[in-house]
């Protein structure tokens, strides 16, 4: 680390001793120079991808060389990140992280907050990325259920040039809704905005910090419009006195915050180009889109208890744009200047890098067209992938039908060979195969609460062997495997583990007395699938308009 870090672990420990906090005071009309640099949503993404682009040895150039400009001119560093920093490549998610928390370790990273995807594993997993990180992660609204006591540091203070500047961490409260349920059974999330309210003044009181930064995993929705979303960094700001925080460092919603207006954030950002940071009560709200695309820098002076964003920016870590070339070909160029990779970080990362290829690498089958699997897709409609997923999952239950939320798709296929790799893209969460037989009233009830969860969500259903109408509250017409839903029949469906358990805001199912858990991942279930069924036609699993919105 780069500053000097006094956790409130260090601090209590001082109190307790008898030993008075320590505490510094700035000198009038001294200008202080601080710069804030930050990444969020990291996502696995500890290697550059195919085209170059990002990756943490990029960015440890990058930062080292921000690091020495401000240096020099008398300048400090804080590196935050907004968390997220599980799942979503092969590589890292096989390796639990190891090889992104020792990489942020070795750029300097001083904090971070805890992403809701920090619990895609079980919580002895998040300890032991604790101890590769060797940087606090913070939260300050993650509770024990059974001691009413909180599971991570809530704060850390840092002192760079005598100043004291402490950040506190806070997660979206969505996390137990959107994240893995059976690693929740002793964990709650308090509301952010009341605990940073609670520990500000409790800063306020015993610290003293010159300023407050809030590192954050809660998202950015532009005039507080978070939809069915727990409320965000805007909705936050706004509810707290003025003055309460200086800035807040954020994640989740993976967005480039740059403002096109009052509330509302450019669309479609050029990497490169002008980045205004959003400003809610006096407090600066920033947020570096995703995967290491970026690294924010905010410059700040500091000067009689003012403290004054004089720059921001978003630099761009190897982004790359294509461009059609006279001839009719095109090529990918640099939105800015190219950043080269650091030996060391380099030498750090290759043996985990290929240690996950020689896993991933392997073809299981091939399909003939593009599986759909895009974000913007399987939130909103009915998609070919969701049907090869979900009719994987009804042939290994052996049952009559299968639902899942379209946020549990998180990449397309494209059509030609697949492989490990591909499949874990698609479904890298690890979730297991469950099946539960229901009574056919009970199946109208379950249909009936999920076919009307919001679209633009990841509750959004997806469904195989279903038809029906869902008019918002109930549903109609309702056939599995072409027949009319007869209400004293049984029938088996196939679900994931997240879901049966709450996952999404679904009705819970685990306790049901025809309730299994088959003990499958979801990916292998997918895997073994392809490979017995291909060459797969992507054709074959085109939805037919069986799930119609009134």
């Amino acid at each position: 680390m780069r500053s000097l870090t006094i956790t409130a672990a260090a601090v209590m420990a001082a109190t307790l001793a008898g030993q008075p906090a320590i505490s510094y005071a700035w000198e009038k009309d001294k200008t202080y120079d601080i710069t804030i640099l930050h990444t969020n949503d990291h996502h696995g993404h500890f290697w550059q991808n195919q085209y170059g682009e990002y990756g943490l040895s990029a960015q440890k150039t990058l930062v080292d060389a921000i690091w020495k400009e401000v240096a020099d001119k008398g300048g400090s560093v804080l590196l935050l990140s907004g968390g997220d920093i599980n799942t979503g490549v092969p590589e890292s998610d096989l390796q639990d992280a190891e090889p992104d928390f020792r990489g942020m370790k070795m750029i300097g990273y001083d904090a971070m907050a805890i992403g809701n995807h920090e619990f895609d594993n079980p919580l002895s997993v998040l300890r032991q990325q604790q101890k590769w990180a060797g940087f606090p992660l913070l939260s300050a609204n993650i509770y024990q259920k059974s001691t009413n006591t909180r599971l991570f540091q809530p704060y850390a203070i840092f002192q760079p040039q005598g100043l004291k500047i402490a950040v506190i961490g806070l997660t979206t409260d969505d996390t137990a809704k959107i994240g893995n349920p059976e690693n929740f059974t002793d964990i709650v999330f308090h509301k952010p905005a009341d605990e940073a309210k609670v520990v500000v003044e409790e800063l306020r009181k015993t610290e003293k910090p010159d300023v407050i930064i809030a590192a954050t995993h809660m998202g950015h929705y532009d005039d507080g419009n978070h939809g069915s979303n727990a409320p965000g960094d805007v909705e936050m700001a706004r509810s707290l006195p003025p003055g309460y925080l200086d800035m807040i460092v954020g994640g989740h919603s993976q967005d480039p915050v740059c403002m096109a207006g009052e509330n509302k954030k450019q669309v479609d950002y050029v990497p490169g180009t002008p980045c205004a940071p959003d400003r809610q009560n006096g407090t600066w709200i920033v947020q570096a889109h995703e995967w290491g695309k970026y690294v924010g820098r905010a410059d700040f002076t500091f000067r009689n208890g003012e403290f004054t964003l004089k720059h921001y920016q978003l630099i761009p870590v190897n982004l790359k744009k294509k461009v059609e070339k006279a001839d009719g070909s095109s090529e990918r160029v640099y939105y800015t200047q190219a950043i080269a990779e650091n030996s060391d970080m380099l030498k750090l990362l290759t043996p985990f890098e290929n240690q996950g290829k020689a896993q991933l690498e392997v073809k299981v089958g091939s399909v003939n067209g593009h599986l759909e699997g895009d974000r913007s897709k399987v939130r909103f409609v009915q998609t070919n992938l969701a049907h090869l997923i979900l009719a994987a999952q009804k042939e290994r239950a052996g049952a009559d039908f299968a639902v899942m939320s379209g946020g549990g798709v998180r990449d397309s296929i494209e059509a030609g060979d697949i492989t490990y790799k591909d499949v874990l893209k698609v479904q890298p969460f690890g979730n297991t195969l469950v099946y539960v037989d229901l009574k056919g009233s009970e199946v109208e009830r379950y249909l009936a609460a999920v076919a009307n969860m919001k679209v633009d969500s990841g509750a959004y259903a997806q469904f195989v062997d279903v038809s029906l109408t869902a008019d918002g509250k109930g549903v109609s017409d309702v056939t599995i495997n072409g027949q009319p839903l007869q209400a004293d029949k049984t029938y088996r469906m196939a679900t994931l583990s997240f879901n049966a358990t709450g996952g999404d805001g679904y009705p819970k199912i685990s306790d049901h007395p025809g309730y299994v858990n088959t003990g499958f991942v979801d990916a292998e279930v997918l895997k073994q699938y392809i490979q017995t069924h291909s060459p797969l036609d992507a054709a074959a699993y085109q939805p037919k308009g069986d799930i119609l919105y009134k």
